[in-house]
């Protein structure tokens, strides 16, 4: 049975060949860990392994992984990804590091409030939400400017770039499409005269493509801990 380990050599392999694949460095692809419901012992065994980023979707869940890993906690850079109520900004803005599923210019607001001074500021994206499913969290394409230049303006976040969550598809091509209306709001962004280095796209089934659309961070769980 393949270990943690392997599995992310065999997920490292992957982006290495999808970025020769379309002429770009492979450390310009981020590996993002998602260890939501894994217990604090995967966490771990990745650590050592050599991966430094996780992604959390449950709030509640991270910090009690936070807490059991506290011996790493200046090591391990800490993501939410998953939708973030607005009851719930508190605890994010004192223990995270990033938040990539800001959605509404309230929610950057509270973080920007709530995040300590003693901290820096905390890394954000934007999540858009092109596939315009009721399901999904995330601003809609019309709407990204505007809220990104708002949460831009915020002294304790940093705007990083755009997150979005495509709805899957069998077909290859569809997907492609799917993938390429979130670079397409990522480089309007950057049009507009904002700094952004982070365009975070792309899971284990479709990593690849996420890649030859410009993908600079791809999120991973299934191929990293195993089915859920």
């Amino acid at each position: 049975m393949a270990t943690i380990t392997n599995k992310r050599q065999l997920v490292q392999s992957r982006i290495e060949q999808a970025c020769s694949k379309v002429d770009r460095p492979a450390d310009g692809v981020t590996l993002l860990a998602v260890s939501k419901t894994f217990p604090a012992a995967d966490v771990r065994e990745a650590f050592e392994a050599g991966q430094r980023r996780f992604g959390e979707n449950y709030v509640q869940e991270a910090i009690d992984k936070m807490a059991e890993l506290a011996d790493l906690r200046t090591q391990i850079e800490w993501h939410l990804i998953g939708p973030l109520q607005s009851n719930k900004t508190r605890l994010v803005a004192e223990h995270f590091d990033w938040v990539q599923s800001v959605d509404r210019l309230k929610i950057a607001q509270r973080l920007n409030e709530q995040r300590p001074a003693h901290l820096p500021p905390l890394q954000v994206c934007i999540q858009v939400n092109t596939s315009g499913e009721d399901s999904k969290s995330g601003v809609d394409p019309s709407g990204a400017l505007a809220l990104a230049q708002a949460v831009a303006q915020l002294p304790h976040l940093r705007l990083r770039g755009v997150m979005a969550l495509p709805a899957p598809s069998n077909d290859a091509s569809t997907q492609q499409q799917s993938l390429k209306k979130v670079r397409e709001v990522f480089d309007e962004l950057r049009h507009n005269g904002l700094t952004l280095d982070t365009l975070s796209m792309g899971m284990s089934a479709d990593l690849e493509m996420a890649v030859e659309q410009g993908s600079t961070m791809v999120r991973i769980g299934t191929a990293l801990f195993g089915q859920r």
